[in-house]
């Protein structure tokens, strides 16, 4: 299996909201580099796959990100995640961060505050038997962004939740319509995924889950039902690894 970041897969159906699956997408916007549509069911705003960055340009942008555990200002800007699932979690809490990035730092944060967590990133530190196991919470903190088939991820990370655990979310939210065209958070080139309240509305309404949005950047969505016996597999999704 080789080593693409987030998963790449290039849907020929660029009709259908890569979230709720449904058809009712239009076009959005365009500038200069890109298109953007959106789903007028759960309101996500997407790049069409056939305009995401090749792999291998993709992965160079990765490798420029600089997370250093030992940067207070980058443990400051992770503490928007940390502190709300500090203060809901067991003694003993066991936890995944998703895309922990080249230098994993919420994973050092809640050891240690006496938690453990596994890293997985599909670039740096890919180790699929993370998904072998079921966890008290999950951790994606700028990443469900990047995702290139955010419905299929997103379910096969809820599905690892035990009852009663977390999924976080931090990622920026759609702004109105009227400043979508100079918002900064779309000029990143591997963006290509953008949500709405809504979406995530959708999304906590499809798991069944309770929903809290902690700030304007952090979502959590609490598992209150019986987990799956096993997570769907990329057959499931309609598409392979």
């Amino acid at each position: 299996m080789s080593a693409e970041p987030f998963l790449k897969f290039n849907d020929p159906h660029d009709d259908t909201c890569p979230i709720c699956r449904s058809v009712d997408v239009v076009d959005f916007h365009s500038d200069s580099k890109r298109s953007y549509r959106q789903c007028l069911r759960c309101q996500l705003v997407f790049v069409p796959s056939s305009e995401f960055l090749p792999i291998p340009e993709e992965r160079g942008h990765y490798e420029q990100h600089e997370n250093d555990p030992a940067d207070p200002a980058y443990r400051r800007f992770l503490s928007k995640v940390f502190i709300p699932l500090v203060e809901r979690l067991p003694e003993g809490a066991v936890g995944l961060d998703f895309g922990c990035g080249p230098g994993p730092t919420l994973s050092v944060m809640f050891s240690e505050a006496g938690f453990l967590v596994e890293n997985y990133d599909p670039a740096f530190a890919r180790d699929e038997s993370v998904f072998d196991a079921c966890y008290d919470f999950i951790t994606t903190t700028e990443v469900v962004e990047h995702l290139h088939r955010p419905r299929f991820e997103l379910d096969r990370l809820w599905s690892l939740l035990k009852p009663g655990g977390w999924l976080a979310i931090m990622t920026s939210p759609l702004p109105p319509p009227e400043q979508f065209a100079g918002w900064h958070y779309k000029t990143e080139p591997t963006h290509v995924m953008f949500y709405a309240i809504e979406t995530f509305e959708w999304l906590a309404n499809h798991w069944s889950a309770h929903f809290e949005t902690m700030s304007k950047t952090v979502f959590l969505f609490q598992r209150v039902e019986t987990p799956s016996k096993k997570p769907p597999s990329s057959m499931e999704d309609g598409g392979k690894l």
